[in-house]
């Protein structure tokens, strides 16, 4: 079909007389300022920006999942984040105005009344959709013969298979489907039939106005990182997911929506419960229910979610002014894919923590090392394990002449001063009057359990309001980049059990292969930060750590 004839089908399409069809303007409205940010309307089957009045609305953020559509679209988040209302709203659409089948999928399904049927009719209704025709059982648009259908997977997976005809899939609470319904779904869902020889093939339907691709829409409020759709759509892509909210490849397009992105969140009448469940639930479990986080139960976690949220900003929280010595860290992570990570200290206070995944590991190192230069740092240190130990010949020659203290990590190494007294902060069972190494198993452990004490020290100060050496607190910046990467490995660390009573934990391996979750890199160089190699600043001036209008000391 020419593009002239399909602009003159679509003007067509769109011009029946008033009451018998109207086509969809959608608007995006800003979740901040409750306003609109912009609209759309399909134009030679694209969405294409207009002054027009909305006839729907969506929230700012899933403004990619129309305008960038992929063949795997994922919605995850929490309670009251408004993703199913939206799908049903995209996939009416789909179906309205572009004669888009839709197949609605839930892993748990003895009836269409288990379904999100009723979500599809008052969405038909709200929406004031022409030509409908909704029942007990279907729903359906009487001017183009697009219908919705319903189906369960749990009880027989296979059928799925004989589905024919839908361009648009809607998985609802993708977060229970089984390993086995997964991996039946998604190579089902294909493109239209066509005739024709290979890279020559033409459409039988050639008047059907459609995008042309499969769309599989999962919406999910993720369960256990170990469940299947975790592992096959989130977790691969959780660094970028944690970092921007947003993940985006050729064939996926991963969206976090929470209550927050939500515009028409105040309006819903969960606020008050949402602020009741802040307060009075474990902040692990208030993460999965209204933040979209894993339902991962921690056993003996290293630090608390609400201890890290305590830390964020503490120096401002608490009035603690910066000093002390400037430390650059760096995880060069040679596995594969997996992120580098660099980590800036000034004092006690974490000014940012960064990833790079485009990089090898020699372009790390270099990376790393002008941060270290660029912050005119006093110290520099990484970490040798695997192909780190390379890098000490490049790291000297870059640092030559330069005054930066240069220093390799092993955490397989024995512990620092191993006669030095153990002093804990109460977060862990210590006996006192031990050593550290009668605490601690290597040097990760060492610097692992100074860093959750030095957590637990500052979490105690900003809601207890203890009195603490400020030396012995740490703050995060909120301007890091990934402080949400960095907070959810700290928080799904768990500490290992040793059966000679030794603090310890897993290590990288352990963790990828019993866990099943990525090096935690960004955890790893905050551990390195909290190396002592001796003080570089002279003259510091103690009354000057904080400020004299702060209470808490």
């Amino acid at each position: 079909m020419s593009r002239i004839t399909r602009v003159q089908q679509l003007e067509s399409f769109f011009n029946f007389k008033d009451g018998e069809f109207r086509y969809t303007v959608i608007g995006f409205v800003s979740a901040k300022t409750k306003k609109l940010v912009s609209a759309y309307r399909l134009v030679d089957n694209r969405w294409s920006k207009t002054s027009k009045e909305p006839t729907a609305y969506f929230a700012e953020v899933l403004t990619p999942m129309f305008l960038r559509p992929k063949r795997f679209i994922i919605l995850i988040g929490g309670r009251g984040s408004g993703k199913t209302v939206a799908e049903a709203g995209k996939g009416l659409i789909g179906m309205h105005d572009l004669k888009r089948n839709l197949m609605c999928i839930r892993e748990f399904q003895s009836s269409v009344a288990d379904s999100v049927h009723a979500v599809l009719s008052a969405e038909v209704a709200r929406l004031e959709f022409d030509n409908s025709d909704v029942t007990e059982r279907s729903i359906k648009f009487t001017h183009n013969n697009s219908m919705a259908r319903f189906m369960g997977l749990s009880r027989n997976p296979e059928s799925v298979k004989s589905v024919f005809g839908f361009l648009d899939w809607w998985i609802e609470e993708a977060q229970f489907l089984s390993e086995k319904s997964l991996r039946v779904l998604t190579p089902t869902a294909r493109k239209k039939p066509v005739k024709g020889l290979p890279g020559h093939m033409t459409e039988i339907d050639s008047d059907e106005i459609d995008m042309a691709d499969v769309q599989m829409t999962f919406c999910a409020n993720p369960a256990s990182s170990e469940d299947p759709f975790s592992q096959r759509f989130i977790v691969p892509f959780q660094t970028e997911l944690n970092d921007n909210g947003i993940y985006e490849d050729d064939m996926h397009l991963i969206i976090k929506v929470n209550w927050d992105s939500n515009p028409w969140f105040d309006d819903s009448g969960l606020e008050a419960e949402r602020l009741f469940d802040l307060e009075n639930l474990p902040r692990s479990t208030y993460d999965w229910v209204w933040e979209g986080g894993f339902n991962d139960d921690i056993e003996n976690g290293l630090i608390k979610p609400e201890w890290f949220d305590s830390c964020i900003d503490a120096h401002i929280k608490l009035g603690m002014k910066q000093f002390g010595v400037t430390k650059i860290t760096h995880d060069p992570s040679d596995l594969g894919s997996d992120p580098k990570a660099t980590l800036i200290r000034k004092g006690n206070i974490i000014t940012n923590v960064l990833q790079r995944t485009d990089l090898d590991v020699n372009e790390g190192s270099d990376w790393a090392l002008g941060l270290a230069i660029n912050e005119n740092a006093d110290h520099y240190e990484w970490d040798v394990g695997g192909m780190g130990i390379t890098l000490k010949k490049d790291v000297n020659a870059a640092l030559e002449g330069k005054r930066i203290g240069v220093h390799q990590f092993n955490g397989a190494s024995k512990v620092d001063h191993p006669n030095s007294i153990y002093e804990s902060s109460g977060a862990s069972n210590v006996a006192n009057q031990m050593t550290w190494e009668q605490v601690c198993k290597n040097l990760r452990a060492q610097c692992y359990l100074k860093l959750r004490d030095r957590v637990y020290r500052t979490h105690m100060a900003v809601t207890g309001n203890v009195m603490t050496d400020p030396d012995e607190l740490i703050s995060f910046s909120s301007d890091c980049e990934s402080l949400a990467t960095l907070r959810a490995e700290l928080c799904r660390m768990p500490i290992k059990p040793n059966s000679s009573g030794l603090f310890e934990l897993y290590t990288k391996k352990e963790m990828r292969e019993k866990f099943k979750v990525r090096s935690p890199n960004c955890a790893d160089v905050l551990m390195m930060s909290e190396r002592i190699h001796g003080i570089i600043k002279e003259d510091i001036d103690l009354n000057s750590i904080y400020q004299s209008t702060i209470t808490h000391w």
